[in-house]
């Protein structure tokens, strides 16, 4: 019917045919019918004298030839109408051979790289995608090279990942930026022509537009239309036969701008890219899974670490506990027993006082006996024995009080704590270890107690760091005696222990400083003192764990820091800051 309306002169008929066959193809997605519609309408609009409707047509016949492949028709479409080739270049079909561009100093041919990329680029070029294997360091020089070679003014590099594009690189001339790994969805991005970047996604073809604004179909993009741009070259990164990424450039000034033989400069240079993307992102991955591996071992020892902890304080507070409640009941029988018994023998002294002085000459018998036993020595004698009983039964009350506040259990909560109790229940459980033996006089304890007020801490967790620390600490004396002579310690090398409270008003934080005159620890062993499992001690002395779990308590369970400070020859101190309500 439509070539009869054509033969017939039916001119609005033909018309309207003609439309009619354009929409029923695109709706039924038959490509290669509408091309034949549009350019037949085309030459039926010329034929009318209908020019520029006639130029209309047969530009959206090219374009439709195009995204069919055919382009042996689209040259052919060049060739006859010279109005298309100002608009844009051909574009070659996918399967096409691309002509490979030889380095060469032949400087007769047009397509030499060195008309359009200087041969000192092009190396610049190929070893900054060659020995950057950091993959945000890649993007950024990979946009910069772009930017100062390729005549375009903007950059931006995407990438493809689940099948999605992604932002991840752009630059412009105007401000000399360079902004990577954003990872911005394409579809979300405002300053690029979706409807450029859709087409080489689909169709994973270059696209070259000398005159973007009228070039259609995609003159009508919103982008291109508000930026006037002027040139766009948009090419994918093609990887192993698939597509990985695109590049898109942009000229804003200049009609023309991306030369074919510019174009086919970027062309050899983007598989060079394709290649180095590849194995800057294989890279990137293998890091990630290295510091997620890390992390994992990090995880595992920190949870090691508090399942030591959580052993070791159950296991030492169950046994202390058990101790001091075993030794607690007996002692206060024997407290109870000696105020009574007290009372009970001065009854008798009065009574055999009272005795003597009523009775002068009790007989020969009782003297004998008084003078064998010794009567008025013990009369002088049992009160002191029995005010000794008293003073070691109240001593073995205090380290029983001690032992409990020592191993003073936890609760989920941080509760108000009188640190000062804290250390000097440690002192008295380790006062065997302080006390002179017959290879050194005794430790000497120098406490410099400042005014604290209660902490809001975990006590019991503190007093776990107070043993390690003071621990520590007659390790290092023991060890720096070995080879003196027990006058020479106390005379020339007397062992000292300092405990030193402050408080800092100005932060609310309590300090504690536990120093010993031992003979220091170099730069490298204190360097390495809070690692875990980490101990200078022989085997079967140290475990390693002692300071690493100190810290933790300090730092992470008190938001506060434990420091060492030494001095090689001189000695060590550690010192504890923990704020006064917790954190």
């Amino acid at each position: 019917m439509l070539v009869i309306y054509h033969v017939l002169g039916q001119k609005l008929e033909a018309m309207d045919y003609y439309d009619s066959s354009i929409a029923k193809s695109q709706e039924n997605g038959f490509l290669q019918e509408e091309a034949l519609a549009y350019e037949l309408a085309g030459k039926f609009y010329q034929s009318l004298g209908k020019e520029l409707i006639h130029q209309t047509y047969i530009t959206k016949a090219y374009y439709a030839y195009i995204r069919w492949g055919a382009i042996a028709k689209v040259k052919h479409l060049e060739s006859k109408y010279v109005f298309l080739v100002g608009q844009t270049t051909t574009i070659e079909n996918a399967t096409s051979k691309i002509d490979t561009i030889h380095l060469t100093t032949n400087t007769t041919t047009n397509s030499s790289l060195s008309d359009f990329l200087d041969f000192n680029a092009f190396i610049k070029f190929s070893q900054a995608i060659t020995n950057e294997i950091v993959l945000e360091n890649l993007l950024g020089k990979l946009i910069k090279i772009l930017l100062e070679n390729a005549a375009a003014q903007k950059a931006v590099l995407l990438l493809l990942k689940d099948n999605h594009l992604y932002i991840e690189a752009s630059g412009n001339t105007a401000d000399d930026g360079v902004t990577v790994l954003r990872s911005i969805p394409v579809e979300t991005y405002q300053d690029l022509p979706l409807s450029v970047i859709n087409y080489v996604f689909r169709t994973q073809q270059y696209l070259v537009l000398n005159d973007a604004i009228i070039a259609e179909p995609f003159n009508f993009d919103i982008y291109i239309q508000k930026s006037q741009t002027k040139s766009i070259f948009c090419l994918p990164i093609m990887y192993q036969s698939q597509l990985t990424g695109i590049i898109y450039l942009e000229n804003q000034l200049s009609s023309g701008a991306f030369v074919p033989e510019r174009v086919e400069v970027l062309k050899v240079l983007v598989s060079q890219m394709a290649i180095a993307i590849e194995n800057a992102s294989l890279y990137t991955r293998a890091q990630d899974k290295s510091r997620e591996l890390e992390q994992s071992i990090k995880d595992l020892q920190e949870a090691q670490l508090q399942l030591i902890q959580s052993e070791k304080m159950s296991s030492l507070g169950n046994l202390v506990a058990g101790v001091a409640h075993e030794i607690n009941n007996p002692i206060g029988f024997i407290t109870g027993s000696i105020a009574q018994t007290k009372d009970i023998v001065k009854d008798l002294i009065d009574y055999l006082q009272l005795y003597r002085e009523k009775f002068p000459n009790p007989g020969t018998e009782i003297e004998e006996k008084a003078e064998e036993i010794d009567i008025d020595f013990l009369l002088k004698d049992l009160p002191k024995m029995i005010d000794g009983m008293t003073v070691g039964t109240q001593r073995i009350r205090n380290i029983s009080t001690s032992l409990r506040t020592f191993s003073r259990a936890d609760t989920t909560s941080k509760v108000l704590a009188n640190i000062h109790e804290g250390i000097d229940s440690t002192l008295l459980i380790l006062q065997h270890r302080l006390k002179a033996d017959h290879n050194r006089p005794a430790i000497q304890i120098i406490k410099n107690y400042a005014y604290i007020p209660s902490v809001k801490c975990y006590l019991g967790q503190l007093n776990q760091v107070f043993m390690n620390v003071i621990a520590n600490a007659i390790d290092a004396l023991e060890e720096v005696n070995i080879g003196r002579k027990f006058l020479e310690i106390q005379e020339i090398y007397p062992n000292i222990i300092t405990i030193e409270t402050n408080l800092k008003v100005e932060d609310e934080t309590v300090v504690i400083k536990i120093q010993d005159n031992a003979k220091g620890m170099t730069e490298e062993v204190k360097a390495c003192i809070f690692e875990n499992l980490f101990t200078t001690k022989c085997v079967g002395k140290g475990t390693g764990l002692g300071l690493s779990i100190s810290r933790q308590i300090i730092v992470e369970n008190h938001g506060g820091s434990l420091i060492c400070e030494s001095v090689l020859g001189e000695g060590t101190q550690f010192i504890i800051s923990i704020p006064i309500l917790g954190e």
